[in-house]
């Protein structure tokens, strides 16, 4: 069975950092790529960004390029943002999601499996 956790959100300031680790089981990044996409009260989900352990390719919205990086460790069955610089436009529920294409645009569509999320806020 797929399962995916988060951990990692909380309260921050403008400009500050977070780490947040997405821990699955149940695959193997062979088997699928893990997204993060996000989600605010009032908009539209968002996807954030992607890693393909296979190609070894990530890609990231616009909206977080050159302020987060996503990375792996297979070994630990983890995957991490890396958010830095951050916004309070960047305050949502963030899920990790297990997904076959890595497309940003659709990350938790079917037949994805993605987690409960959690909370990032961030103050001015």
């Amino acid at each position: 069975e797929v399962f995916l956790v988060e951990s990692g959100g909380g309260l921050v300031q403008a400009g500050g950092s977070l780490r947040l680790s997405c821990e699955f089981s149940g695959f193997t990044l062979d088997d699928y790529h893990i997204g993060w996409f996000r989600q605010a009260p009032g908009k539209e989900r968002e996807g954030v960004s992607c890693i393909n352990s296979i190609e070894s390719e990530t890609n990231y919205a616009d909206s977080v390029k050159g302020r987060f990086t996503i990375s792996s460790d297979n070994a630990e069955s983890t995957v991490y943002l890396h958010m830095s610089s951050l916004k309070p436009e960047d305050t949502a529920v963030y899920h990790c999601a297990a997904t076959i294409t890595c497309q940003l645009s659709n990350l938790w569509e079917p037949p994805s499996s993605w987690g409960q999320g959690t909370q990032v806020t961030v103050s001015s």
